[in-house]
């Protein structure tokens, strides 16, 4: 409870089936309040993630701050910068994550939004990964993708899915503008739903026979394309 009061929210709760008390009571009020992805589980599962005296509840808490993000589009705006925002939808692998944020601050992408649900923890193995990126690069956790992007949209930044499927190429694409790359998960992919509200998909001529690339390294061709447009190196 002091966690959530303090403004650290945590990334999930579990309950114990059956706990009641006024501390509960309290407790699932401020869960519910704050929209924290919570799961009665029995008491059995709680001692199989610690040991310790945990009174029937398990907060797991971020290693980082989550950033709100249109503070973050709005400092870039007011710098006179163009928005290269990464937009993570379903990667749930922890050493992609890390290795993808550390590409994305490489590049100097302004922010790395990811949902509240269906994603690698960010913890001391995802920062591990990152090289200390997700320390640095601000990271924004948005409860529902579809409607991040109609928001990106709104404040003018065009959104780009990269998928294998994508009718242009990368190169064949103007990144040079304020801009939202949408990256998938290499088991699903992008959404159906974050596809459908994408301004374009573009994929990235492959030559080989496997006919994909990890979803890190598939990022990281995209991100410093832009940064060669950007730069207008030829």
């Amino acid at each position: 409870m002091e966690a959530i009061s303090s403004g650290n929210l945590p990334d999930r709760v579990l309950l114990q089936r059956g706990l009641q008390g006024d501390n509960f009571t309290l407790l699932f009020q401020k869960i519910r309040h704050h929209k924290i992805p919570f799961q009665m589980v029995p008491v059995e599962k709680l001692n199989r993630v610690t040991r310790k005296n945990h009174q029937g509840v398990i907060a797991f808490i971020s290693l980082i701050e989550y950033q709100p993000l249109h503070a973050i589009l709005q400092s870039v705006f007011e710098k006179g910068e163009t928005p290269l925002i990464i937009l993570l939808d379903g990667i749930t692998d922890v050493r992609n994550m890390g290795a993808l944020v550390r590409t994305a601050e490489c590049a100097g992408a302004h922010a790395v939004i990811i949902p509240e649900k269906g994603v690698a923890p960010i913890n001391a193995d995802a920062i591990k990964a990152s090289a200390g990126a997700l320390s640095r690069l601000p990271v924004c956790r948005e409860p529902y993708i579809p409607a991040t992007i109609t928001f990106l949209k709104e404040c003018g930044l065009a959104v780009l899915a990269l998928d294998e499927k994508g009718n242009n190429t990368l190169y064949e694409t103007d990144m040079n503008r304020p801009l939202a790359l949408v990256m998938g998960s290499e088991d699903k992919g992008i959404s159906t739903a974050s596809l459908k509200l994408s301004d374009q998909v573009i994929s990235i001529p492959m030559k080989g026979s496997i006919g994909s690339l990890n979803v890190s390294v598939a990022a990281g061709i995209a991100l410093f394309e832009a940064v060669r447009q950007r730069r207008d190196i030829p």
